[in-house]
């Protein structure tokens, strides 16, 4: 059972950084894609960037490449984001899920599991 749970949104200014991480206390985290997804009040879900299975490929959207950076270290069942000269509009709920499909996914219906969320608010 996959089990995912967030961790490290908080309140910053414009221009830092941040690292959010997803712990997986289930046993299968190291055959799931993972995927991060962030949603701001009054918009519709969207997808950030995401793994592949052994860490090797990854895939980010346009309007996060070269400042978000997404890892995973599959010894300790943990994802993370590392988010760079953070923007007011990266403001929004930050979620990881987790996709049993091989490859790497960008669509939010290729994840079968997700988590509550961590909430990142960049200041101006």
């Amino acid at each position: 059972q996959v089990q995912l749970q967030e961790s490290g949104g908080r309140l910053v200014q414009a221009g830092d950084s941040l690292r959010l991480s997803c712990v997986d206390s289930g046993r299968t985290f190291r055959s799931n894609g993972m995927g991060w997804f962030r949603q701001a009040p009054g918009k519709e879900r969207e997808f950030v960037s995401a793994i592949s299975v052994g860490g090797g490929l990854t895939d980010s959207a346009d309007s996060v490449k070269g400042r978000f950076l997404i890892s995973r270290n599959n010894r300790v069942n943990t994802v993370y984001l590392q988010m760079n000269s953070l923007k007011p509009e990266d403001t929004a709920v930050y979620y990881c899920a987790a996709s049993r499909r091989a490859g790497i996914k960008i669509r939010g219906d290729e994840y079968d599991y997700w988590g509550q969320g961590t909430q990142v608010t960049v200041s101006s």
